[in-house]
């Protein structure tokens, strides 16, 4: 007889460009999408931010909105459109942040979109999810969902833990 199917998880992890520190994480079923997630990280952030990067799973109205009521109109968002985003139907006498992206894109490029809206550090993000499975490992050793949880929770401590203690601090000494 074939054994269970095993169920995938999704790791989400906010990251702190400056610090290199994870300043959010949630542990969820494959059921659950990107945009369905960040409530729940967004309300583990008590500092300010200054700009949010994403994949493009969180381009949507629901993200931007949900931004722009938790950190205010000056958040700085670099999530890219898809290929064949469209402008939207004001776009000509009132540009929201995703139509100037689109037509950003469309005028140079998207690598040069990702070089002047500072998405190409979202490999920072990346870089962190390699040491997860360097350090911390490709699979959960545990078997309840609760359980999963709280091992992902203490990997985060354990790698914030390390990038304290391996980051250079500096000081001015004169």
């Amino acid at each position: 007889t074939k054994g269970k199917r095993r169920s995938w998880r999704q790791l989400h992890l906010g990251l702190d460009l400056v610090s290199g520190e994870i300043v959010c994480s949630d542990l969820t079923t494959d059921d659950v999408g990107d945009p369905t997630a960040l409530p729940d990280l967004l309300d583990q952030i008590d500092a300010p931010v200054d700009l949010f990067l994403a994949d493009g799973a969180f381009d949507g109205r629901s993200t931007r909105d949900l931004l722009a009521e938790r950190f205010g109109t000056t958040l700085e968002i670099a999530i890219p459109p898809p290929k064949n985003a469209s402008f939207s139907p004001n776009a000509a006498q009132d540009p929201t942040v995703r139509d100037r992206h689109i037509a950003e894109i469309h005028a140079h490029g998207r690598m040069a979109w990702q070089k002047t809206s500072g998405y190409n550090q979202r490999s920072r993000g990346e870089t962190q999810m390699g040491r997860w499975k360097a350090v911390i490992g490709p699979k959960l050793k545990a078997r309840t969902f609760e359980n999963q949880k709280t091992e992902a929770k203490i990997g985060v401590r354990v790698l914030n833990r390390m990038t304290g203690l391996g980051r250079p601090s500096f000081e001015r000494t004169a």
